[in-house]
């Protein structure tokens, strides 16, 4: 069975460090790729880290996902709150799943309180800065046989 985790990002996180680091910090997406491909291989997987502003390239990073990953670990960014296909994309792989996002959205505005992907995440991490993408690819990894 692969030991691959795909890790995936969505819109806007490739500004990451840049766009409202009050909120997100000054980590860039290259910082937290070098962090989750460190965690995952100390837990003896691989990452393939992704990032598109596109949903349709998320959707089919998903389906990719079900011949070549064993989970998946996701921030879906603004896709969050209204992608109903990324949603159906995610229900249709069967591996563990952790959705991730950096700030803490039940602190923020209403619009970021409720999230379509939490149907289908075995696991949601929020607030733990981007160390929530290490305790999501923990998380999965958890939930994946021994191997």
């Amino acid at each position: 069975m692969s030991r691959t985790i795909f890790v995936l990002n969505g819109p806007n996180l490739n500004m990451l460090g840049v766009r409202e680091p009050d909120i997100y910090g000054h980590e860039t997406l290259a910082d937290v790729k070098a962090r989750c491909e460190k965690r995952a291989a100390a837990l003896g997987c691989t990452v393939d880290f992704r990032q598109s502003n596109f949903e349709g390239v998320l959707v089919e990073a998903c389906h990719e996902a079900r011949d070549k990953a064993a989970a998946i670990v996701i921030n879906p960014a603004a896709l969050t709150f209204y992608s109903i296909a990324l949603l159906d994309a995610l229900k249709m792989f069967n591996g563990p799943k952790a959705e991730v996002h950096i700030s803490n959205v039940h602190q923020r505005e209403e619009i970021y309180h409720h999230s379509l992907i939490s149907r289908t995440a075995h696991v949601v991490i929020c607030g733990a800065g981007t160390l929530g993408y290490e305790l999501g690819i923990e998380a999965v990894v958890a939930r994946l046989p021994a191997g």
